[in-house]
């Protein structure tokens, strides 16, 4: 893989940052998992890692388990995985998994595009299955894009570019639309629910009260919940405090701010009120979770 860490701290996860593959003058890289076994050492690919920009990864053969923002998702030729940037993911046995690794920066993709395909969407599914009318032209698109990107000199520099934006393009659209099977409707989520998501996303860390964020958008709570329950299967309470637990997980396995710390961002009155708040919710300490997270032993925190 194509990337460099910004630290290296036995007690962090290491930020991933995306560097360009030589003769390489654009924020993209194809490969297989072959190639990826014979550039990464496989202690490297088991620790967890935060990447600065997106992983697209589909099987051809064999299975594999990927661990992203602490949940455990199974892999089978024909399923597609999305890491976005800032999640973190660590890598599971890679001796029996063959297919595809597309990496690229966000910004390799026009505003328009990266809009439409939603792919800063923190709330997309990690793992989806395309189904039979799209699944022939979703690997249509990644295996020219792969073609493409090992086809360098046979356009002019420019117009292979060009190319390989496009055709990315092309693929991101394809997995962000996919049709939905016949029996399971999954109509687009409704307006109020997206504006409460959007606020959520950046007030979680200011209230955790749903009557504020009903307040600063408008609506009731009730409305709000109905319209989250609706768009998420949660309520709008449980949809909040789920953020709220995710960065706490981030932060604790990433930074080595104390438990007292990471409560104040996060906006608890107290140290204890947001211990009491991530056992309930987590369903272990905060210390707990961080040290077997970072699978150590370190006792006590100061």
């Amino acid at each position: 893989m194509m990337a460099k860490n910004r630290h290296d701290s036995s007690c962090d996860i290491p930020e991933i940052l995306f560097a360009a593959p030589a003769g390489t003058p654009v924020g993209i890289e194809v490969m297989s998992l072959a190639e990826l076994r014979r550039r990464v050492p496989e202690h490297t690919l088991a620790r967890p890692q935060r990447p600065d920009f997106h992983h697209l990864l589909t099987l051809t053969a064999g299975d594999l388990r990927h661990v992203v923002d602490f949940d455990d998702y199974a892999l089978r030729p024909g399923s597609w995985l999305w890491v976005r940037p800032g999640q973190v993911q660590q890598w599971g046995d890679l001796a029996h998994a063959e297919g595809t690794l597309i990496l690229f920066r966000q910004d390799v993709l026009d505003p328009a595009t990266a809009t439409a395909a939603r792919i800063d969407d923190p709330h997309a599914p990690v793992v989806t299955t395309p189904v039979a009318a799209d699944s022939e032209a979703v690997n249509m698109a990644a295996d020219h894009l792969s073609h493409e990107f090992q086809s360098l000199g046979h356009l002019p520099l420019d117009m292979h570019i060009a190319a390989l934006r496009h055709l990315l393009a092309v693929l991101v659209l394809r997995l962000a639309h996919l049709t939905v099977p016949v029996g399971s409707p999954a109509p687009e989520p409704d307006e109020t629910y997206l504006r409460f998501r959007d606020a959520v996303e950046r007030h979680f860390a200011a209230t955790r009260r749903v009557e504020d964020y009903a307040h600063m958008l408008g609506y009731s709570g009730r409305t709000l919940s109905r319209a989250t329950l609706a768009g998420a299967g949660i309520g709008a309470k449980e949809f909040i405090d789920r953020r709220v637990v995710l960065e706490a997980k981030r932060l604790l396995a990433h930074s080595d701010e104390s438990a007292a710390q990471i409560s104040d961002h996060l906006g608890f009155v107290t140290h204890s009120q947001f211990s009491k708040f991530f056992l309930q919710r987590a369903g272990c300490t905060p210390i707990d979770f961080r040290d077997g997270v970072r699978g150590r032993d370190d006792g006590p925190e100061p």
